[in-house]
């Protein structure tokens, strides 16, 4: 019963049209009355505590950061350093908007960001090539979703705190995968381009490539400065994200020159709006957590679930089904905060690493960012493309069951995550 007031409040307040962070606070509230311990005290405390978080303290850097950088010149170079390196093979600017990817991913943490910032850059020069628009767009969405994964990470951030594992741990075992991801669109892209008949630009003299480089080498340098300080200890993932913002910063205003002073409040502004409606949401689900804890919500899902426990492989699967069809419907944020405190007892019981799970989770929820109707990478695409959700969607498929594969890759064979996680951890 509890359960199904939980999912079925939940789904009812959606479907009018609430926005998801009140949804799961009147979802809380709808549990605390049905187990007859209605205080709004206790509601509010709840929320407040939700946000209070030295962890989360990550997630308005980060924010910043990644404006600064799409601001700042900071990703147009990074661009350029693929353009120059493989934009003359064939199919070479899908190759570029797979490594530019990449990159951006190391320094915002965010899908939408990176997403944004490489469908201004490419797609223009994808379909002036000769490539399909749909599926130019397609890739550029596909690779956005590496952003959550290769660290630092916003998602990543998020689920740790709900999840209590180590973010540092997360953010190390994240990079293997993104980079899987990034082959896998890559060997996606070059079954769909063999074919095709596109103008590509000559090569580029060796003395263009040193010089890309040498314009983008403080963009280029920031990943490896946050993953050297994570792997040994230099600061945390929450001092890395102030590290990230601040060095961004740096670089754009006194180096690259192209933020300006007067420019900083609108950047501020910008960060500041995405970062309250994140932490709103991480608030108003932690009183949703609370409650299914005390209600014992997670027993009953371990009940359920009970026929795969025996079988780690299954049971990861039966999850990862699930969160696919949920990553249709929900948000990753959202996703993240109503199903890890579900779902963690769960692989607790069955042994699983939660460091592996959470890596999983993470991909199954960003690969759900390029799915419909939801899709938010999707949309912000086809906003900055101008191009029809249908043709897009039409582009996107291929590289999304590509990302599939790539995840069921990582769920038969947990090495593809662990043994690079044990390598940079040590």
């Amino acid at each position: 019963m509890t359960i199904l007031i939980f999912v079925g409040v939940l789904l009812v307040t959606m479907a009018i049209g609430m926005p998801i962070a009140y949804a799961l606070l009147v979802t809380g509230v709808a549990l605390m009355v049905h187990l007859d311990l209605f205080d709004s005290q206790i509601v509010a405390q709840n929320l407040i505590n939700g946000a209070d978080s030295f962890p989360l303290m990550a997630v308005p850097f980060f924010m910043l950061a990644g404006e600064v950088m799409n601001c700042g010149g900071l990703a147009r170079r990074i661009v350029n350093v693929a353009l120059v390196a493989v934009g003359h093979v064939k199919g070479g600017l899908g190759y570029v908007t797979i490594g530019a990817a990449c990159f951006l991913s190391a320094l915002s943490g965010s899908a939408v960001a990176d997403a944004a910032a490489l469908a201004t850059l490419l797609v223009p020069l994808m379909v002036q090539a000769g490539h399909d628009k749909g599926r130019a767009a397609g890739l550029v969405a596909s690779a956005g979703i590496i952003g959550p994964i290769i660290p630092p990470s916003i998602a990543f951030v998020l689920f740790g705190v709900v999840a209590g594992v180590s973010i540092t741990k997360l953010f190390l075992a994240g990079i293997v995968p993104g980079i899987l991801l990034g082959a896998g669109l890559a060997v996606a892209w070059w079954i769909q381009v063999r074919n095709e008949t596109v103008d590509t630009p000559p090569r580029r003299p060796i003395t263009d490539l040193f010089k890309a480089i040498i314009e983008g080498f403080w963009a280029l340098l920031l990943p490896g400065i946050i993953v050297f300080g994570l792997k040994f200890g230099v600061f945390t993932p929450t001092e890395a994200a102030v590290v990230a913002a601040v060095y961004s910063l740096f670089v754009a205003l006194f180096i690259y020159r192209e933020l300006k002073i007067a420019d900083l409040f609108e950047v501020m502004v910008n960060s500041a709006k995405t970062t309250a409606v994140v932490m709103f949401l991480v608030a108003a689900a932690l009183v949703s957590s609370w409650l299914i804890t005390l209600a014992e919500v997670a027993t009953s899902v371990v009940d359920m679930l009970q026929p795969f426990m025996g079988n780690q492989t299954l049971l990861l699967l039966a999850i990862m089904v699930v969160v696919v069809i949920v990553g249709t419907a929900l948000d990753m944020t959202p996703t993240i905060l109503i199903l890890t405190p579900i779902l963690m007892p769960v692989i607790k019981e069955a042994g699983i690493d939660p460091v592996y799970f959470g890596v999983l989770f993470i991909v199954n929820n960003s690969i759900g960012l390029i799915t419909p109707p939801v899709g938010t990478v999707l949309n912000v695409v086809a906003g900055v493309s101008r191009i029809s959700m249908e043709k897009l969607m039409v582009g996107v498929w291929p590289f999304f069951i590509a990302q599939l594969i790539v995840l069921l890759l990582m769920v038969l064979f947990p090495q593809l995550v662990m043994w690079p996680a044990a390598m940079f951890s040590r």
